[in-house]
């Protein structure tokens, strides 16, 4: 039997899957300029005067999204006791992180039956291989007692390491977003399968060009962009080479300009990161003592250090910040059918970030947020490509979208809510955040209301097929990014990443 609040729940997102799957029979259909789908399922882009097009998303998530989450099978049950269960689950942990991995690179899973489990800390996973699960939203992890805390992490160790020697410039003068190939002055010790960081750098004309060098002065807290902290390190794998020709797995989301410094390439290696782990079928809820309350339970899930992993089936309930926040080293995660409801705290910055990316090639889809601030964000500097795709948020208290300093290259895809989505340059708002996002694209979303602009130089942004009001934002003056079939009916394809997944699949 469902409660009310899965009733809610579940019917919202049959509501969501309906919008996007049903064939539209009585409204006449009308395709973007900027992507046309032949009849075969490939897909055309079109490209600027520069080369620069809509690029593909289909790379992003566990495995690429390629197959359903795999079924690990349980090697460890434990039931709730009645007062502390963490050290409980964290020694099945440690029990587990000594069997040895699979051929499919599991451990095992650990099974929390029915239960309520208080966890007065944090419980974490630091090996590959592992997946906790329990049985739905009878398996209750209560976050007790007082301290501003994760409830799960995920995390791996260590630092993404450049490989000496290895760096190598990008000759071309202009590798266009949206591309997979480019030219380097010498590809000799480079193969097939290496994983490369494509790196963007920051340079003095180009913060100028977009004039993150003017943020007007708020206080002394204010912070001009500098060329030291706004490079942009894009991890890739080579697919191809031919001659000095590289192909890489996913596209340019920053186009390299010689004018802006180019771009370089290297190789690099990451001994701590972990992957092949998995949180899943949980009620994750967090005590409280009034509705303003911050000294509890603040992230249900946090993951970072991670290469491959996912989160499903999650509900945070009273958490501070978020359901689920992924770290700048968290890549190639699915977060799916996740929810974040009635979060306590203040009303304010730095709170209710309901589900927020920081890493790079994640995918978050079918998650519903109530009564969050930035309920599918972005932060700083983030790499793309990323998406969020068929979510949905209720009674918010901010807007979704890329939060400040220059998020690259995420998809919102059959996004609704009824506050706003903005995309934007955010001037003085918190230290400086000034242009929030590049080469993002917004497809088919239902808004209250949205403001998208493009930067000043180097990026653009798109819009399709949004229903709802726009408006001019923060800043006035600032360039309309690329609008079409505002508040029309019938665009199609209904998801561009679906249709993206499936191109890539045939």
């Amino acid at each position: 039997m469902l409660n009310n609040f899965q009733f809610i729940i579940n019917t919202s997102v049959i509501a969501v899957l309906l919008f996007i799957t049903t064939p539209t029979t009585a409204q006449q259909t009308w395709s973007s300029k900027y992507v046309q789908v032949k009849k075969d399922g490939s897909i055309v882009y079109a490209k600027d005067e520069l080369g620069n097009s809509i690029p593909d998303f289909s790379g992003v998530g566990y495995q690429r999204n390629r197959k359903p989450l795999p079924v690990v099978p349980v090697v460890k049950t434990i039931d709730a006791n009645a007062d502390n269960d963490e050290q409980t689950i964290q020694s099945a942990i440690d029990e587990v992180t000594k069997m040895k991995m699979d051929a499919n690179g599991f451990r095992g899973a650990i099974l929390l039956k029915k239960g309520v489990y208080k966890i007065p800390g944090t419980i974490r996973i630091k090996t590959s291989g592992i997946v906790l699960r329990g049985e739905g939203e009878e398996t209750k992890l209560i976050a007790t007692g007082k301290g501003q805390r994760k409830l799960i992490v995920v995390t791996g160790a260590g630092e993404l390491k450049e490989t000496g020697g290895s760096r190598r410039k990008i000759t071309d003068a202009y590798v266009p977003v949206g591309a997979k190939s480019f030219t380097v002055g010498n590809a000799n010790g480079l193969k097939v399968g290496d994983s490369i960081v494509l790196y963007r750098p920051a340079t003095k004309n180009w913060i100028e060009d977009i004039k993150m060098n003017e943020i007007e002065v708020r206080d002394s807290t204010t912070k001009q962009w500098s060329t030291a902290e706004y490079g942009l390190h894009y991890e890739r794998v080579i697919t191809k080479i031919e001659n000095d020709k590289i192909y890489i797995d996913n596209p340019v989301v920053m186009a390299m300009e010689e004018k802006y410094g180019g771009g370089e390439i290297y190789l690099y290696s990451f001994a701590g990161r972990i992957s092949n782990v998995g949180i899943e079928n949980l009620l994750c809820e967090s005590e409280y003592t009034s509705d303003e309350d911050e000294d509890h339970g603040w992230d249900a899930v946090f993951f970072n250090r991670v290469a491959g992993g996912w989160v499903t089936k999650v509900t945070a309930k009273h958490f501070g910040y978020s359901c689920v926040n992924l770290g700048y080293q968290a890549r190639n995660i699915t977060v799916s059918d996740c929810n974040y409801i009635q979060p306590k705290s203040k009303i304010t910055g730095s709170r209710r970030y309901s589900f927020n990316n920081d890493g790079q090639l994640n995918l978050f889809m079918h998650c519903f947020a109530s009564e969050g601030r930035h309920d599918f964000v972005n932060g700083a500097m983030v790499c793309g490509p990323n998406v969020f795709y068929n979510c949905k948020a209720e009674n918010t208290k901010a807007d979704i979208g890329p939060h400040h300093r220059w998020a690259t290259g995420t998809l919102f895809d059959n996004i609704i809510t009824d506050g706003e989505l903005n995309i934007q340059d955010r001037g003085n708002w918190g230290t400086g955040h000034g242009w929030a996002g590049a080469n993002m694209v917004v497809w088919n979303c239902t808004v209250g209301k949205a403001v998208i602009q493009n930067p000043w130089a180097s990026a653009k942004n798109y819009v399709i097929g949004l229903k709802g009001t726009k408006y001019s934002g923060r800043l006035t003056g600032r360039p309309d990014a690329e609008w079409e079939g505002q508040n029309k009916d019938g665009l199609t394809p209904q998801s561009l990443y679906m249709t993206q997944l499936k191109a890539a699949t045939k």
